[in-house]
C-alpha cells in the first residue's frame, strides 16, 4: 500500500508561482510532478519583468483614477495605461468587478503589504537553501516625483503603506541624488524604502527548478496538458509532450493520476479553473520591458544601481548585474496578445535617454509578457470545489514579489490534514 503520508500532487505551470510552489511541496514531503509547455522554467512572464521585489509597490490599482485614466488613454498608443477599445464578455465582466472592488481599496493594499513583507523572507530563505544567484541587489526602492501633487499623493499611499508595517522615507531632491547619483531630471522629490531589493526573476525560477529536481521533483517540461479531470478518487491530467518532431507529427497522449492538482498556469488558470467547475477571473494585462546591455565602462558607470520607480510614467527599472538595465512598464487591456509593439517600447527607451543621457540605448532586448490579474488586484490562494483542487494565481504584477508567500501557503492549505489522500 502506498504511503498515504507523501500524496502524490501535479503543479501546473513552471513559472515564479509554480515553481517555488513545487519547491514548498517536496519540501513538506510530497511526491511532486511540475508541469510546463516549454522546455525551461520561466519561459512566459517569469521572463524578463521588471525585477522588483517591492513592498513599496504594493498600492492596488482599484480607484477611480485609473479608470479615468484608462479612459482618458484609451487612444494614445504610447500611454501608461492602454485599453483596447473592442469589447468581449471576459474584458467587460473583469472591468465591472474591478469597479466594484474600489471600496476595498485600502483593505486590500494593507494585506498586500503585509503579504509581500511576508514573501521577503521566504524568498531569502529558498536563496540561501537552493545556492541561488540572481542578481540580487540590497540597494532599496526609490520611488520619484517630478511634481508637488504627484508627491503630496505619494505621501497619502506611504500613511497606507505604514498601516501594512511598510517603512519608506520622503526624500528631498538633494538625498535623491547621493542616493542615486545617475538619476538625471527636475524632481521635486520622492520616497525611498530600503528594506526592498531587486533580481532576475528568470535566473532565480531556474536556479530554484534545479533545486525542486535535486529533491526530486519529476520536470514534465516541455509537455503540454491538454485536460485536467479531478473526481473523489483523484485527478486525472491528459498531457503530450510538446517537443518538435522529425516527422513533424503528434507526439502521443498520456495520461496521468495524481492525489492533488495546483494550478499555476498564469492567464490559462481561468480556463483550467471552468474546466474544473471553477470561476478564476484571471485577465492577461501585458506589460513590456527592455534590457539594455552595457557592454562599455562608461555606460555602466551612466546606468543607476538603485531600483527606480516612476510612478507617473509607471516605469520600474533593476540593475541586475554589471552589464545588463532592465526597465519595464505600461499596462495594456488587449486579451491573450503577446505582440511587441513599437509603439509601446519606444516610451521605455525615451525614458532612458532622458533619465540618463550618457547610457547608450543602441543595445536594447524588447519584451512582451501577460501578468494574470484578478479583477480585486489580489492573488487566488484556495481550495476548488473539488477538494483534491487548489490554486495559486492572479498576481497580476506582484508575481515575482508575492509568490514566495503564496506558494508556502498554498503548499500548507494542500497538505494539511483532511480525509483526502
Amino acid at each position: 500500500m502506498r504511503d498515504l503520508s507523501q500524496p502524490r500532487v501535479a503543479v501546473i505551470g513552471a513559472g515564479i508561482t509554480g515553481t517555488t510552489t513545487a519547491y514548498n511541496l517536496a519540501k513538506r514531503g510530497c511526491v511532486v510532478t511540475l508541469f510546463d509547455k516549454h522546455p525551461y522554467a520561466a519561459m512566459e512572464t517569469s521572463f524578463a519583468n521588471g525585477g522588483q521585489l517591492s513592498a513599496s509597490n504594493a498600492e492596488v490599482w482599484n480607484s477611480w483614477a485609473t479608470v479615468f485614466k484608462g479612459i482618458k488613454w484609451m487612444f494614445t498608443p504610447g500611454a501608461p495605461l492602454l485599453v483596447n477599445p473592442t469589447p468581449s464578455w471576459h474584458k467587460l465582466s473583469w472591468m465591472a468587478e474591478f469597479i466594484a472592488a474600489i471600496p476595498k481599496n485600502e483593505e486590500n493594499t494593507v494585506t498586500t503589504v503585509r503579504l509581500a513583507i511576508e514573501a521577503r523572507a521566504h524568498l531569502t530563505r529558498m536563496a540561501e537553501e537552493a545556492g541561488i544567484s540572481f542578481d540580487c541587489e540590497e540597494r532599496g526602492i526609490l520611488h520619484f516625483y517630478e511634481t508637488k501633487a504627484d508627491f503630496d499623493a505619494a505621501a497619502k499611499t506611504t500613511a497606507l503603506l505604514a498601516r501594512g508595517g511598510l517603512e519608506r522615507r520622503a526624500v528631498t531632491p538633494s538625498e535623491i541624488a547621493a542616493i542615486e547619483p545617475a538619476l538625471k531630471g527636475n524632481i521635486y522629490g520622492g520616497f525611498y524604502t530600503e528594506s526592498d531589493f531587486t533580481g532576475d526573476i528568470h535566473k532565480f525560477t531556474n536556479g530554484l527548478a534545479a533545486a525542486c529536481e535535486r529533491l526530486g521533483v519529476t520536470m514534465k517540461l516541455a509537455t503540454q496538458v491538454l485536460d485536467v479531470k479531478a473526481d473523489d478518487d483523484n485527478v486525472t491530467i491528459r498531457h503530450r509532450s510538446s517537443e518538435p518532431r522529425l516527422d513533424e507529427q503528434e507526439w502521443p497522449e498520456e495520461v496521468s493520476q495524481f492525489d492533488k492538482v495546483v494550478v499555476c498556469s498564469g492567464v490559462i488558470s481561468r480556463d483550467i479553473a471552468a474546466s474544473l467547475g471553477d470561476r478564476v477571473n484571471v485577465y492577461p494585462v501585458k506589460g513590456y520591458s527592455i534590457t539594455v546591455s552595457l557592454p562599455e565602462p562608461e555606460d555602466q558607470k551612466a546606468a543607476p544601481w538603485v531600483s527606480l520607480l516612476d510612478d507617473k510614467a509607471k516605469i520600474v527599472t533593476s540593475r541586475l548585474g554589471q552589464t545588463r538595465f532592465r526597465v519595464a512598464g505600461t499596462a495594456e487591456f488587449n486579451g491573450i496578445n503577446k505582440d511587441i509593439r513599437a509603439e509601446r517600447i519606444e516610451p521605455l527607451v525615451s525614458w532612458c535617454r532622458k533619465h540618463f543621457p550618457g547610457m547608450s540605448t543602441r543595445q536594447s532586448v524588447p519584451w512582451a509578457g501577460l501578468r494574470p490579474m484578478m479583477p480585486d488586484m489580489m492573488p487566488r490562494v484556495m481550495r476548488g470545489k473539488n477538494p483534491r483542487v487548489f490554486y495559486n494565481t492572479g498576481h497580476g504584477h506582484l508575481g515575482w514579489t508575492l509568490s514566495a508567500a503564496t506558494a508556502d501557503a498554498v503548499a500548507a492549505l494542500a497538505t494539511a490534514r483532511s480525509n483526502v489522500a
